[in-house]
């Protein structure tokens, strides 16, 4: 009888084992974080409230969101925030849904404005993905979020918010970074190209930049400060996976 309970508890125990090492290895840990490159506004304020994957052939996974209300700039030039996580089923990742909710402003010459969303995107903002989930290893997703694309002045006076995103896998890519010391041809946009794909953004107050989720490859850069100063192109900077490329102050 004794041999018998220590058998059956034997197999019990088995079971829960190869339960949970078939959870542990069908699973990938996912982290979604939020950045932002620097715009011409005080203050854009966007309501996230979820976050979602669509992984193998349509399943939808919820991810545990950090809910609430992020002014993106105060995530530019290399600062992000984690706004979800959670160990989804390994596999295809297609889609990547952002869910935002109605608290949205935008704050202009010391006056917060609503910032209305486009009725077709109360089902979420949906960003195309094109990854693949491998268990047990960890998946870090940026959002890019343009700011200064993303707010529209409309003819009416009305503001309104039409997320423009780039959705960058941190582990495939670089990034590029300078300031520009010369504070009168400030503030400067700055804008990086193969020839074939441009990833651009502007200087902060102190004259910093920098462009993340830039693939491996060999650019461009050109900084276009105020008038009267003209534009400077610095060619042949070699960005590397994981890698930030300095190239350096640069001066009007």
């Amino acid at each position: 009888m004794k041999t018998l309970k220590f058998l059956v508890l034997a197999l019990a125990l088995s079971t829960i084992w190869t339960a949970c090492k078939k959870n542990k290895t069908d699973t990938t840990p996912v982290n979604v974080r939020m950045t932002d490159a620097p715009g011409n506004f005080q203050q854009v304020n966007v309501d996230i409230t979820g976050v979602e994957f669509k992984i193998n052939n349509g399943a939808t996974v919820s991810l545990n969101v950090h809910s609430g209300v992020y002014n993106l700039l105060d995530f530019v030039n290399g600062i992000d925030t984690l706004i979800a996580s959670a160990d989804v089923p390994s596999g295809s990742l297609s889609q990547v849904r952002l869910i935002l909710g109605t608290n949205n402003t935008v704050k202009v010459d010391g006056v917060v404005y609503p910032l209305s969303t486009p009725s077709a995107m109360q089902s979420g903002l949906k960003l195309n993905v094109n990854s693949t989930l491998i268990a047990g290893v960890v998946y870090n997703l940026l959002l890019d979020f343009d700011a200064n694309q993303s707010v529209v002045l409309t003819g009416n006076g009305e503001y309104q918010l039409k997320p423009v995103i780039r959705t960058v896998s941190v582990a495939t890519s670089g990034s590029i970074h300078g300031s520009v010391v010369t504070t009168s041809a400030l503030p400067a946009s700055v804008s990086v190209t193969d020839g074939i794909n441009t990833y651009s953004t502007f200087t902060d107050a102190s004259g910093n930049f920098l462009v993340r989720g830039v693939p491996a490859g060999i650019y461009a850069v050109t900084i276009t400060p105020k008038l009267p100063f003209l534009p400077k192109i610095i060619t042949n900077i070699n960005v590397t996976v994981g890698n930030q490329v300095q190239v350096g102050a640069i001066v009007f």
